[in-house]
């Protein structure tokens, strides 16, 4: 599936795969959490910081259990990964472009306010 097919792909999906009132909010922490990951990483390759080296992919890894354990909570969990590229063009898409298009379109907002607790 090329870059855009999957990015439409995802979207597609992405309500049904996000409906636990639980999740949503975990989701709303951990999502900037991997941005700080992410841009901790491309910082420590500019800045030559060991530290941010360390501390960056530790944050990318939190995020990615606590989502995991937020989506272990939905009723319609996410389709599995086909390969190791999938699996990372699937989280960064949703990290970088879905969740936050999922956030600004207020999708999140009022799935939130639709949802009971999980």
């Amino acid at each position: 599936m090329n870059f855009p097919d999957l990015l439409q792909w995802q979207w597609n999906g992405y309500a049904s795969y996000h409906q636990s009132r639980t999740n949503l909010l975990i989701h709303i922490v951990a999502v900037p959490l991997f941005w700080l990951g992410t841009l901790g990483l491309i910082g420590s390759a500019i800045e030559g910081s060991w530290l941010m080296a360390i501390v960056a992919p530790v944050l990318m890894v939190v995020s990615m259990v606590l989502q995991g354990r937020g989506h272990a909570m939905e009723e319609n969990p996410p389709v599995p990964f086909s390969s190791a590229a999938n699996a990372i063009s699937r989280i960064f898409l949703e990290q970088w472009v879905n969740f936050p298009r999922f956030v600004l379109s207020g999708a999140w907002l009022r799935a939130v306010q639709q949802r009971t607790p999980s």
